[in-house]
């Protein structure tokens, strides 16, 4: 069986901008692995969710996707935990969006399709406003969050019946914990005397 590839985008998570929470991986743990490492990268991504820019993206789009990344982290897991939003990540989420007006464009080819966007901000832009419609409306009931302390990777579950995020390997780290709990519980239960009454 083959490993999984640590640096791998994830395009699992349910929605595009649950997708860019995952471009960092394990990201309360010691070592959280990034995997916008460079613009190229960015520029990768942003092609994989069809918004690629008219203008590559550069170091400072490759800091603004990331800090963006983060915001949008804070105030998903808010969400999903329901709990008040942290007001600073408000306040920047609003500034960004307001630096970034992005009408809607449409153009008819194969398929409806939108003006592809003129620049990173503004593809980041998009992906910014359809967190806020998805936490601001009735789909936010469908988002959770891995219950792995070094993960907690938000994603969508509208059944309600997934316990870990997409990711293969918090699965398996949560079966084998909860594997060893029992064996645990099991092992320091005392021995009953089932020997029959004298």
């Amino acid at each position: 069986m083959s490993k999984e590839d640590p640096f791998a985008f994830r395009f699992d998570c349910g929605a595009v901008w649950l997708n860019l929470l995952a471009t960092r991986g394990r990201t309360f743990s010691a070592d959280p692995v990034e995997r916008l490492s460079t613009p190229g990268r960015l520029a990768e991504w942003l092609e994989r969710c069809e918004l690629s820019p008219a203008l590559p993206p550069d170091q400072d789009d490759l800091d603004q996707a990331r800090k963006l990344r983060e915001t949008l982290r804070a105030l998903a897991l808010a969400t999903v935990d329901e709990r008040p939003p942290p007001a600073d990540a408000v306040a920047e989420l609003a500034a960004f969006l307001a630096a970034y007006d992005d009408p809607v464009r449409l153009v008819a080819e194969d398929r409806l399709r939108r003006e592809p966007p003129a620049t990173t901000a503004r593809a980041l832009a998009r992906v910014a406003r359809q967190a806020v419609d998805h936490m601001t409306g009735s789909d936010r009931l469908a988002l959770k969050s891995c219950p792995e302390r070094d993960c907690r990777g938000v994603f969508i579950d509208p059944p309600g019946r997934r316990r870990w995020c997409p990711s293969p390997a918090c699965a398996s780290r949560g079966r084998v914990r909860a594997l060893r709990a029992r064996r645990d519980a099991t092992a320091s239960r005392p021995n009953e005397d089932h020997s029959p009454a004298q």
